[in-house]
């Protein structure tokens, strides 16, 4: 019997346009009370008929570009936002992992915090007793416990939200990507933590991540979200090579809508991979330099933001990552940001790639993030790595200085 029966489920958000231009405070509580309302109005369905089930013990990945509506089907699985249309069932105890801070009080100890998620899962306090040293040792706060959650670095309330939900015994565990907040170090932990859950404990796990190296990894079952759909529904090595093709066929171009921007300051706006003077391009020789051009949305011009981009495989492992701040490329009175990265020939070896792009600062605020985007391919036309074809030499193509030594 399913533990997770999910049959025909709808979710409609409002969209409304008004007419494009910036509104102050007062002009905006006048639209709240004019019979003329704030504009037009149109449903956006993030997500349509969507049905599948989860069996007790299962590892299933959900993937998908950045709105195909894989946060929104998780918000309605662990009961935070109602479905528009359709069921779901479920047996047992679900926890989720979805935004850092979500399920905490952060007027509450870190402690309190642990009492407060075992009891919404309907757990005995006996039961959150003979968890809680288990919790505290993973997550690592044993010395800020009685300290209020407020308080703690994004990543500590990470450690503490993986641990509570892994240790509490729910029997489903819903994670969404916000395991790329923490450190390497943690993240490895998470995942060894996750293993055992799904094979040595036999509880059913849900995880959506951009990381498909980790998907294969870590999922038996893949379910493929495109524009609010079950696309595919499959076994996870299947699904993510269908995934992985279809992203490299489109134009490598990422165009943002005006309802992804409506309500950001900050976002990526355009993106595309091309020739120097600008032409976009996907395919590229080993002995050519790849442009990245970006485009980015800059109403806050908040300082310390960086900009991240990262280079991954076509099983979505990161090969590297650059990082640069976004002030250097600001002029004044825009409210956008226009960069160029270019990368040297004859540093990336022939295959297929794609790039993540992130916003953020620091502190551990982020803007945006999108995965698998700008799609490129390199091939070898006649340089001296042609001679090696078929031999794997990695990813990189390192030129280093050699020299004699005495």
């Amino acid at each position: 019997m399913p533990i997770l029966e999910v049959r025909d489920v709808s979710k409609r958000f409002d969209i409304r346009h008004s007419s494009g231009q910036y509104l102050t405070f007062r002009e905006q509580l006048l639209q709240l009370v004019s019979l003329k309302g704030s504009g037009k109005k149109e449903d956006f369905w993030a997500l349509k008929n969507v049905s599948f089930d989860i069996q007790p013990g299962e590892s299933v990945g959900i993937v998908g570009k950045n709105g195909a509506g894989k946060s929104t089907l998780l918000k309605i699985l662990s009961k935070i936002t109602p479905p528009t249309t359709g069921l779901i069932r479920s047996r047992g105890r679900i926890a989720s992992l979805l935004e850092v801070g979500t399920g905490f009080h952060p007027e509450l100890t870190g402690r309190e915090n642990i009492y407060l998620n075992g009891s919404i899962l309907g757990m005995l306090r006996s039961e959150i007793n003979a968890r809680f040293d288990d919790i505290v040792e993973f997550s690592g706060v044993a010395q800020f416990l009685d300290t209020p959650l407020k308080h703690y670095s994004s990543g500590m309330q990470l450690r503490l939200a993986f641990a509570v939900a892994a240790f509490l015994r729910a029997d489903v565990l819903i994670i969404d990507e916000v395991l790329a907040v923490g450190d390497s170090e943690f993240q490895s932990k998470c995942l060894k933590k996750m293993d055992e859950i799904s094979h040595d404990e036999e509880r059913t796990i849900l995880f959506v991540s951009h990381n498909l190296g980790l998907v294969t990894q870590l999922c038996s079952r893949c379910i493929w979200l495109k524009e609010g759909t079950v696309h595919r529904n499959g076994a996870t090595e299947t699904i993510v090579q269908e995934y992985l093709q279809s992203s490299a066929s489109g134009t490598g171009t990422y165009v943002s809508t005006p309802e992804h921007e409506a309500h950001k300051d900050v976002c990526f706006q355009e993106i595309y991979a091309g020739t120097r003077d600008g032409r976009p391009n996907d395919i590229f020789g080993f002995d050519d330099s790849i442009h990245l051009f970006i485009r980015v949305k800059d109403r806050s011009r908040q300082k310390n933001m960086k900009i991240g981009v990262s280079l991954a495989d076509r099983f979505g492992n990161f090969i590297f990552t650059i990082l640069e701040h976004a002030d250097r490329f600001r002029t004044s009175n825009a409210d956008h940001i226009l960069i160029r990265l270019c990368l040297p020939s004859s540093l990336i070896a022939p295959g297929a790639y794609s790039f993540r792009y992130a916003l953020f600062i620091d502190n551990g605020k982020v803007y945006e993030v999108l995965e698998n985007e700008t799609p490129v391919r390199i091939v070898d036309t006649g340089s001296s790595m042609a001679a090696y074809e078929g031999v794997n030499y990695g990813s990189i193509i390192v030129h280093p200085e050699w020299d004699t030594w005495q």
